[in-house]
């Protein structure tokens, strides 16, 4: 097989991005080595930014966005038994952000991916890439039925996550690896119980960080801070739900979380990790296979996103005028957002967590913090520019 561009993984990034070069008109193969089934039920993250909503509306994939996406104009933080209001519509001349599962994103790009006739080959294995550092790289790799197969391309794209086969076969020395691994865990729960907010809730407290999300007007996300070494066995559903408002608790006692069966219980580990550079040759990489954000602050999909549309747009001028401006300047381009968004993010964990060594001084400082954000307009519109997300260009 050739095609222009080779794609390494079928979820957000490697699927909106051969949407967006289908409709410059380049060909790209996509290779995923799970089922389809199984990448549209995968559940991860679940806040779009103002600016992701406007891309995938702009490219034909909002209808269902629209119609189902559950349109957020603040969060609030809680603290000290006390809940206060982030205005985001307010504060960024009204920006804002959607709340729609990632599943639900891939769904939509999979349908579109398949009514152009785009090539999407799943269940595929021992997959490999080759020759990256020439003109005509290629993949190898053994197709859904067992035949041994070699994509033939001009350039390959590494959206195949944190555990892909891409990044690691850059050669030693190529790339460099930047990492923070935070000492707590987030707890998740998916329950089939009717939000008990509008809109989500960032609770810090003396026995941690507590979120009350949603997935839809009747799936709820909440997450609750634990250490690393967490067992679920320790966490009967009870437990949760007991701790989950205990957490989120206001002084008055006006806050009641609505409880209900769980659909699925995690622990996630937190941590910041970037590569420098995000190309390699003929190699691009994007999304979690070039950074991993803590998700304190909805980041992660988002910048999946920017990375796709950045390496689209720079496809499409080498295609359509020769010119590797673009391309070499991908990851220079890119790593910039990345950054950014890691210092959000970093700001976000440290501002609501309890860390292991946290005294009474690091505690006056980050309580000093939480109260300067809510009633600053200044810093709450720095956390509001950066939560809706910051302007693509």
């Amino acid at each position: 097989m050739r095609t222009q561009v080779g794609i390494v993984g079928a979820g957000p990034a490697g699927l909106l991005l051969s949407h967006l070069l289908d409709l410059q008109g380049i060909e790209s193969v996509v290779l995923e080595s799970r089922s389809r089934s199984y990448v549209e039920a995968r559940v991860r993250a679940g806040v779009l930014e103002h600016g992701t909503v406007e891309l995938l509306r702009e490219t034909g994939l909002g209808d269902r966005l629209v119609r189902e996406g559950l349109r957020h104009e603040g969060v609030e933080l809680r603290f000290d038994g006390r809940g206060h209001r982030i205005d985001f519509a307010e504060l960024t001349g009204g920006r804002s952000i959607t709340v729609y599962g990632q599943q639900e994103v891939v769904k939509d790009l999979v349908a579109a991916r398949v009514a152009a006739g785009g090539a999407v080959l799943f269940e595929v294995s021992e997959v490999a890439v080759h020759d990256l550092d020439g003109d005509r790289p290629s993949i190898s790799y053994v197709d859904a039925a067992g035949n041994a197969q070699t994509l033939e391309c001009d350039v390959i794209a590494g959206c195949d996550g944190f555990h892909g086969i891409c990044r690691p076969s850059v050669p030693a020395g190529a790339l460099s690896m930047l990492e923070r691994v935070y000492p707590f865990a987030w707890l998740g729960i998916l329950a089939e119980t009717p939000p008990s907010s509008h809109e989500l809730i960032y609770t810090n407290s003396d026995r941690g960080f507590a979120l009350h999300s949603m997935r839809s007007p009747q799936v709820t996300r909440n997450y609750l801070q634990v250490p690393p070494d967490t067992r679920l066995d320790d966490w009967p559903d009870d437990r949760i739900w007991t701790e989950l408002q205990t957490r989120m608790e206001l002084a008055d006692g006006g806050f009641t979380l609505a409880a209900g069966p769980l659909i699925e219980k995690s622990v996630t580990a937190m941590r910041s990790f970037v590569v420098e550079p995000m190309q390699y040759g003929r190699l691009f990489l994007a999304g979690d296979s070039a950074h991993i954000v803590p998700p304190t602050g909805a980041k992660g999909l988002n910048l999946a996103v920017a990375d796709v549309r950045a390496l689209s747009r720079a496809l499409g001028t080498f295609y359509s005028t020769g010119s590797t401006e673009g391309l070499d300047a991908y990851s220079e381009t890119c790593l910039r957002r990345v950054w950014r968004v890691q210092h959000f993010s970093g700001w976000m964990t440290s501002m609501l967590h309890r860390f292991p060594d946290d005294d009474r001084f690091s505690g006056g400082i980050q309580r000093s913090q939480l109260r300067y954000t809510v009633s600053s307009r200044a810093a709450a519109t720095t956390l509001a520019e950066n939560y809706v997300g910051l302007p693509f260009d």
